[in-house]
């Protein structure tokens, strides 16, 4: 595995394999970079629960020489979230409930988002999965619960430009006629975040004894999805409300559609300009 990964990365690759008790380690020490950066292996042992020969064995198992080198990359990864950290702490101390309150946290909550899947998104991974959608026969995306209109949304952009998307289980479709076909030469993107759809787990599972590619967006190293994945993407997703935010969902997705868009052996601007004339022929856009 790449040095670069980071360290929750590391762990999504590795945590359908661990232990129970490793599991329960890394759990511990993706939730809790803070107290990893700052304290001693044996504060964190008594702070986790986790022996510290247990944590020094799952430092290992993700590719580290010794548990100090888990240590320092958390460091690092924590020194670039300090300034994020303290505005959304600054933001969350007011609990007044008037609109630019509420706004603010959001806003704040959205951006600090974005900027952590900048600084911590795979590049290398991203290029590669999008050359693979670029390539591939078909590409099939699902969503369930409320990522459903996340992936309309990217199927929307992706019918400008592309004839071989499809959207699987929409309006109660049967999911396993969308995956019947799916073989080696199909790509099947699913976007899940907690708590994760058990069809999205499943339809990953089928693609990969299909021999499909798989990209997997979620919110988490934990995501079951993620052992299936030909790419996977652990997309920052905090929110000060009841439920996960998709605005950096939605910023990477965006990212894809417009790579393929420019890396595009055909030039897609007929095709999108044939799809816009066929919307004004048959009255789509308004019109004066």
């Amino acid at each position: 595995m790449a040095g670069t990964s980071s360290i929750e990365d590391r762990v999504a690759s590795h945590y359908a394999d661990l232990s129970a008790r490793l599991k329960d380690a890394a759990d511990y020490v993706v939730n809790n970079p803070v107290e990893v950066a700052t304290r001693s292996l044996r504060s964190v042992s008594a702070a986790s629960g986790v022996s510290p020969a247990t944590l020094s064995r799952l430092a290992r198992v993700l590719g580290y020489e010794s548990y100090e080198d888990l240590r320092e990359q958390t460091r690092s990864a924590v020194g670039t979230r300090v300034i994020s950290f303290s505005e959304k702490a600054a933001l969350l101390k007011s609990q007044a409930t008037s609109p630019q309150s509420m706004l603010d946290r959001q806003a704040a909550a959205c951006m600090d988002n974005i900027a952590e899947l900048g600084r911590s998104i795979d590049r290398d991974r991203l290029a590669q999965a999008v050359e693979a959608m670029g390539r591939a026969r078909n590409v099939i995306l699902f969503g369930a619960f409320g990522s459903t209109g996340i992936v309309e949304y990217m199927a929307y952009l992706a019918h400008y430009f592309a004839t071989n998307w499809t959207l699987a289980g929409r309006m109660g479709a049967s999911l396993g006629a969308a995956l019947a076909a799916i073989g080696p030469d199909d790509m099947l993107l699913i976007v899940t975040k907690t708590p994760y759809a058990n069809r999205a787990v499943t339809a990953a599972e089928v693609a990969r004894r299909h021999g499909a590619q798989t990209i997997v967006i979620t919110d988490s190293h934990a995501c079951p999805a993620i052992r299936h994945a030909s790419f996977h993407f652990i997309v920052p997703s905090d929110s000060p409300q009841f439920f996960s935010s998709y605005v950096a969902t939605l910023t990477l997705l965006e990212t894809m559609i417009a790579m393929l868009v420019a890396q595009s052996e055909q030039d897609p601007a007929d095709r999108i300009r044939e799809v816009e004339d066929r919307n004004r022929s048959l009255g789509e856009f308004w019109a004066d």
